[in-house]
């Protein structure tokens, strides 16, 4: 019998080896989405996704989580991120923590790629990006999948995001 933890979802048994790419991912035009842990594997505890991220690229609007945290990891190169009020800047070795609630967004603030492993608490969130991928372009929908995540995005954050931080977004 597997075990079970106190929020009642059962955990993996049985060895798992995630290779490098050995897991699905989606492209949204400079920021990506590779799959790696998803909650079912970790008794939904966490769940774990990597971002790459192309280099001066904003990886969302300004937004927060209700029901989760977000915690990341520079695998390589260096990732910027607006937390609250405060500006930090992340190179390869760093954590940055996004706790639910906080207003945030993150970026590639150098001219190289920039990779960051995203560790969500609890797991759920990462299959918002699946359903965003199924959506993309499609803003109506987008906006629906963002409420059934309890996402709050502030859309009109981008181009002034972009300016003050001499960044491209692609939102198509």
């Amino acid at each position: 019998m597997s075990p079970i933890p106190e929020n009642g979802h059962p955990l993996a048994t049985e060895p798992t080896v995630v290779p490098p790419d050995g897991r699905a991912s989606h492209d949204f035009g400079g920021f990506g989405v590779d799959w790696k842990i998803d909650g079912a594997e970790a008794g939904g505890r966490f769940a774990v996704v990597h971002h790459p991220i192309a280099p001066r690229q904003l990886a969302a609007p300004l937004h927060r989580h209700r029901h989760e945290d977000e915690y990341s990891f520079v695998i390589e190169g260096t990732l910027g991120a607006l937390l609250g009020d405060d500006v930090v800047t992340a190179e390869a070795g760093t954590w940055v923590f996004k706790p639910r609630g906080q207003w945030h967004t993150f970026w590639n603030a150098g001219d190289v790629p920039c990779r960051i492993i995203e560790v969500i608490s609890p797991a759920g969130f990462e299959d918002f990006f699946r359903e965003i991928a199924e959506a993309w372009g499609d803003v109506d929908r987008v906006v629906r999948i963002n409420d059934a995540y309890g996402l709050e995005m502030d859309f009109d954050s981008v181009p002034t995001l972009c300016e003050r931080f001499g960044l491209s977004f692609r939102e198509r």
